[in-house]
């Protein structure tokens, strides 16, 4: 398949756009209508930043997370903090102290960037699901990686351990590097690009395989025998994702945006609908949300809406 010919013929089709977000540091109150105004303009693949950060890392904690190893594993690119568990995985600490201040600063991050989305972003908080935080310790300028773990290729973000059947994938960035501006390219939203993908791959077209896949899983749960899948819509966002990445003349030719993050800054994104692409940067920290498509503020512009739309049926279980 080529996603070039994917691309819409308008450079312009469904770009982001930056709305600027300045709250003062620490509690603030937003309006209810500001935070659903916020909420539409992330649903529609723009991104929200706050050139200073309202999350401040102190000094020592910088110092800490600077001076951390990783894992040498080719499976682990971040420190990766599961507030569920509290514990954190993809470190190689030399030490229990060294791994207990990490997980320390991790799980601090984390409660504070959910505290200010809960007001920042209100709808979304009465029903998210907090999923991992992690801190991303390596230069991602030309940083060795499995083609399909490269963060430095446009795509769509999508979980292959991780299902979300359907709940949106919202993440908060914030660049710790005291220098250096964390570099991105972002292009065309999966509004625009989703629908040319579904075609391309025959999703309109492929309802007799699913049926007869769901009715084996069904049969397979009956007899009790254990069924490892993920649903149709993660399978979707998975292949579109792969694709995307082994696809060199689409990431050569698609219309591109070019965003520098500059030292202290934190920015919002849905990145399950911006096609984007991480090109240098070092040092920075990240929570992320999982969405449910009830408190979405137009659910109809998710990925989600858009594949089943196209395909005529669920694509979740």
């Amino acid at each position: 398949m080529n996603l070039a010919s994917a691309v819409s013929s308008s450079p312009a089709a469904g770009l982001s756009r930056i709305v600027i977000v300045d709250p003062p540091v620490g509690p603030s109150a937003t309006t209810a209508g500001r935070s659903r105004e916020l909420c539409t303009e992330l649903e529609a693949g723009n991104i929200v930043l706050m050139p200073s950060s309202p999350i401040l890392i102190p000094g020592e904690d910088r110092d800490l997370l600077f001076g951390r190893r990783q894992a040498r594993s080719p499976y682990h690119k971040n420190i990766a903090y599961r507030p569920t568990e509290d514990r954190i995985t993809g470190a190689s600490g030399s030490s229990e102290a060294e791994s207990e201040q990490a997980r320390r600063i991790l799980r601090d991050y984390s409660r504070r960037v959910t505290e200010f989305l809960s007001n920042l972003l209100s709808p979304y908080a009465t029903k998210w699901k907090l999923d991992y935080a992690s801190y991303r310790p390596i230069e991602e300028k030309a940083r060795p990686a499995r083609l399909h773990a490269r963060n430095d290729l446009l795509h769509f973000d999508s979980f292959p351990t991780r299902p979300t059947n359907g709940a949106r994938i919202l993440r908060f960035f914030t660049n710790i590097n005291p220098v250096e501006s964390r570099v991105w390219v972002t292009s065309q939203t999966f509004e625009a690009f989703g629908p040319r993908f579904a075609q391309t791959t025959g999703l309109a077209n492929s309802s007799g395989r699913e049926a007869l896949t769901r009715r084996m899983r069904s049969f397979a749960r009956i007899l009790g025998i254990p069924v490892l899948s993920r649903p149709p819509y993660d399978e979707l966002m998975h292949r579109c994702h792969n694709l995307m990445k082994e696809d060199t003349d689409f990431q050569e030719t698609a219309p591109k945006q070019r965003w520098e993050f500059a030292p202290n800054s934190s920015w919002i994104v849905f990145t399950d609908c911006v096609s984007h692409a991480v090109l240098s940067g070092q040092y920075a920290l990240e929570q992320t949300f999982l969405i449910p498509q009830d408190v979405l503020a137009e659910a109809k512009r998710s990925p989600l809406a858009i594949l089943e739309k196209i395909a005529g049926r669920r694509l979740t279980i």
